[in-house]
């Protein structure tokens, strides 16, 4: 490969020139400063045909062996049902996909586990049990591991001999993670750590064969080990009742004085922070992704109910009430869907960089992902938003229907309401995404405040006519960019006025943060609808229905998140300029909404599924 770097905006862009194609790597937050081509962005219309095939294969494992077993699932017993189940699919090689072959995986890429992730989301309880071993409890290994640990566990993890399991969380610690309380005191040979602590909300803690355990080293150094559950000392709780995902097994993890030989410390003594949170990265993408596998099944299964229920003598999915309410679940699904690809395919883009630089296997995609970190919030709190969202609107739509249990919408109500908490909850993504730029910006990796300033400056012009050319999509671009400068323009100030002190003023966080994930997402859903019109593919003309519609809701959204924050922040003067200046940079498209929604609803409906 021939490798030349390009500087773009202050070197955010690198570009890697390779055989046959141009391959764009932007910097994490970049999107914010900077506009991203549509030509180098990944959309879901490109999956090739071995990724097809794979999507086929697992939907067909759902529908044999999980859909018709879900009561079972539900009510059976956790530690006897999952890993029946789990065996299952790792006959099909799902428990190591993306695991390298001399593992016994499949070593296929990022993008690809993406799109298994999203395949098998909606497959409630089980969909937890699946992803927690291949995730949580597989991925600390395989990237932090020594080459004995990784011969040891991994290729009994993919076949299934061993399930795995991840305890971080502690009764008095949650989001505070380097609050743990559990201690591993070192033997004065220093060859065994005795491990005393509590750990809860483990997902596969009642058949877990190896956790990955957090503790202190001395009550100090926060650091991982690998405790197999035969050790002595190892013990779980009952199972915890659970207001859904009940087929998981979810049960408190005790350790009392339990010796763990000291090559089973995973990573560095003093560096457990560093494999939680950047194992926590990862999750918290993968579970856009299987947020948005759930909202779409729900969707079919509510334009099904739609087309099949009639009232006043015709089926209420003739209905303009319910019409609006099928085509926000479809826009707002694959803004999900869109939004979470382009992530995943840059962190991917990044990890081939990081390679080609020197870097090993085993940092690269940790690196990349890292590099994404503040996308990685953003997403983890739409995906789980996205679903909230259609899933009541799934069960508006089947009524005292989708009430019962006799229906499967009763069951996805309660399975949703926990992604809005685990991987971080919304709230601390929410300022996570916001503290990740302005670290970046700190470190001189992103230059937020020469852009910020530019916005300032812009506040002094008078607005001309004519902004707006008449090429095509300029409209939606420029209403983008505003919205981009919106945020520039309230965090800018925020940054200044608040200084060292602003991680105290979470509420203006909250609000830069709700502004920070529509401009992403609507920037995804236009560069998708660009490059699907470049393309000249039929589904452009209902992409753009799709974003122009999520485009009038963001920019009505940030002048509202945006106005509170200055109303907090400013006074005076200084307020009205500031209020003046949100407003001409949230000034709506002028699209009839109605209209647009109307398209997408009767492609739902003739369709009788989704169909983007």
């Amino acid at each position: 490969m021939q490798k030349n770097e390009e500087s773009l905006s202050a070197g955010f862009v690198l570009l890697l020139y390779m055989a046959e194609k141009t391959q764009v790597v932007t910097r994490g937050g970049a999107f914010l400063i900077q506009p991203t081509p549509s030509e180098v962005v990944f959309i879901p219309e490109e999956w090739n045909e071995e990724q097809r095939q794979l999507a086929q294969l697992c939907e067909d494992f759902l529908e044999k062996e999980i859909y018709p077993r879900l009561d079972e699932i539900d009510y059976g017993d956790p530690t006897k049902v999952m890993p029946e189940l789990l065996r299952k699919a790792a006959e099909l090689g799902f428990l190591g996909l993306t695991v390298p072959e001399e593992y016994g995986g499949l070593g296929m890429d990022f993008l690809t586990g993406m799109l298994f992730t999203e395949k098998m989301g909606p497959s409630h309880s089980f969909a937890v049990a699946l992803l927690a071993h291949t995730g949580i409890g597989t991925l600390p290994i395989l990237y932090f591991g020594t080459p004995e640990q990784k011969a040891k566990y991994l290729p009994k993890i993919v076949s299934g001999e061993l399930f795995a399991a991840y305890c971080l969380t502690e009764p008095g610690s949650g989001s505070d993670a380097l609050g743990a309380r559990t201690k591993a005191i070192p033997s004065p040979d220093g060859k065994v750590y005795h491990l005393t602590g509590q750990k809860m909300w483990i997902t596969n803690g009642g058949f877990a064969d190896l956790f990955t355990v957090f503790a202190k080293v001395n009550g100090e150094q926060f650091t991982a080990f690998l405790v197999e559950r035969s050790f002595p000392g190892v013990s779980v709780g009952a199972e915890e009742k659970k207001m859904g995902i009940k087929g998981s097994s979810t049960r408190q993890v005790f350790f009392q004085e339990t010796p763990v030989p000291a090559e089973n410390v995973l990573g560095e003594i003093g560096k457990g922070h560093v494999i939680a949170f950047n194992i926590l990265n990862i999750g918290r993408i993968k579970l856009a992704a299987a947020t948005t596998g759930s909202a779409k099944r729900l969707i079919d299964l509510s334009v099904q109910y739609a087309n099949q229920r009639h009232q006043f003598g015709r089926p209420i999915s003739s209905f303009g009430a319910i019409q609006h309410k099928l085509a926000d679940m479809a826009i707002y699904t694959w803004a999900c869907e869109t939004a979470t690809y382009r992530a995943s395919a840059d962190i991917q883009n990044y990890e081939k960089y990081l390679l080609e630089q020197g870097q090993p296997y085993e940092k690269a995609l940790l690196g990349a992902a890292q590099e994404y970190a503040a996308e990685c919030a953003i997403l983890k709190v739409f995906g789980s938003e996205v679903l909230d969202y259609v899933v009541d609107e799934a069960m508006q739509i089947h009524g005292g229907y989708g009430y019962s249990a006799e229906y499967p919408i009763e069951r996805a109500y309660r399975d949703s309401r926990i992604n809005r908490i685990y991987e971080g909850t919304n709230e601390i993504n929410r300022m996570l995404s916001v503290e990740y730029l302005l670290r970046k910006a700190m470190k001189g990796e992103l230059d937020l405040l020469s852009a910020a300033m530019k916005v300032q400056g812009e506040l002094m012009s008078i607005p001309t006519l004519g902004e707006v050319n008449g090429a095509p999509f300029a409209a939606e671009t420029h209403a983008i960019e505003n919205l981009k400068k919106a945020i520039l323009l309230v965090a800018g100030f925020a940054a200044q006025k608040y200084m060292q002190k602003l991680a105290d003023e979470q509420e203006v966080l909250m609000a830069v943060a709700d502004m920070l994930i529509d401009a992403y997402v609507a920037e995804s859903m236009l560069l998708r609808t660009q490059k699907l019109a470049q393309q000249q593919r039929p589904e452009a003309e209902d992409a753009l229905a799709m974003t122009q519609a999520f485009l009038v809701d963001a920019q009505e959204r940030a002048a509202a998140a945006g106005r509170r924050a200055i109303l907090h922040m400013a006074a005076g003067d200084e307020r009205r300029v500031l209020l003046m200046g949100l407003k001409r940079f949230t000034k709506p498209l002028e699209v009839d909404t109605v209209a647009l929604r109307r398209q997408i609803a009767q492609k739902l409906i003739q369709a009788g599924r989704y169909s983007f």
